[in-house]
């Protein structure tokens, strides 16, 4: 089991990153040589690690031996059943292996109590939440989920999820995020009021992310509308999301909203060339 040490005062950092993507030899390199910066570090990993279950499983386990705490959020991919995959658990149950894994070496999960970053500011609630996404973000000018996808096959832009992401047990991928959104609401509504928060999913929880998309009809693979309050709702101080692979800092309503992807390695080389940024900083606030 990956060491977990105390955090007693705000002496070190708590980092975030997501779509590791470790199935790229590039960026199984650059997440091994991840390390915190001292021993008090917080990481969150807000999905994406890879596609393979024992990838995810030991990419995870390798970062809970480096850092005082890891936070996880499941992506698309760590749910989907890929045809090389030797695990060909499905939907719900491929997700609660993944959960009884990350347990097994101390991350904690959207499962698990919320851990609570001890800022000098006040204490800090951090929610991994697992949510996916019910179609309701459409393509320009649809009304409809039929329509919607059928605008996005026309463009050739269709999510490998309509493959590969199975919702088994539930009867569609949207009856899925139904249900995820009932249970971590009751939860969300649990923590202490005195407590900031920061929110933590793979799938960003307003839609203002997805607008500078090349092809927005990928939006509707991104969220959903009942989400969009939930930044203010649940008093956040960061929301942190990844999935676009479009790294950057925007804020809604006053809330800091983070985009920590680090993507494939042909889109990070584009952006940052050889070097591209890694864990980025969520607490204390970056003064970038």
């Amino acid at each position: 089991m990956g060491t977990v040490k105390p955090v007693n005062s705000q002496s070190g950092t708590l980092f975030a990153v997501s779509d590791l993507h470790v199935a790229y030899q590039e960026n199984r390199s650059l997440t091994e040589a991840i390390v915190p910066s001292s021993d008090d570090d917080w990481l969150i990993v807000a999905g994406d690690v890879g596609e393979m279950f024992g990838e995810v499983a030991a990419t995870l386990r390798a970062l809970s031996e480096r850092f005082a705490k890891v936070i996880w959020a499941p992506g698309n991919h760590e749910l989907w059943t890929h045809p090389q995959d030797p695990v060909k658990l499905r939907g719900e149950q491929r997700y609660s292996e993944l959960v009884a894994a990350c347990r097994s070496f101390g991350v904690v999960t959207p499962e698990d109590p919320y851990a609570v970053w001890p800022s000098d500011t006040g204490p800090v609630t951090i929610a991994p939440l697992f949510l996916l996404y019910d179609y309701t973000w459409r393509a320009p000018g649809t009304t409809t989920k039929a329509a919607s996808l059928a605008y996005a096959e026309r463009t050739g832009v269709v999510c490998t999820d309509e493959v590969l992401l199975h919702p088994d047990p539930y009867p569609s991928r949207e009856a899925w995020c139904d249900a995820r959104l009932a249970y971590t609401e009751k939860r969300l509504l649990d923590i202490d009021p005195a407590h900031r928060t920061v929110l933590v999913s793979h799938w960003p929880l307003h839609r203002h992310p997805t607008e500078i998309l090349r092809f927005p009809e990928f939006a509707q693979w991104c969220g959903t509308e009942r989400t969009s309050d939930w930044h203010t709702r649940f008093r956040a101080e960061v929301a942190v999301y990844g999935h676009l692979h479009i790294r950057r800092t925007t804020r809604r309503d006053g809330v800091r909203f983070e985009e920590v992807s680090l993507g494939y390695p042909r889109e990070w080389r584009a952006r940052f060339g050889e070097q591209p940024p890694l864990l980025r900083p969520i607490l204390p606030a970056p003064t970038d």
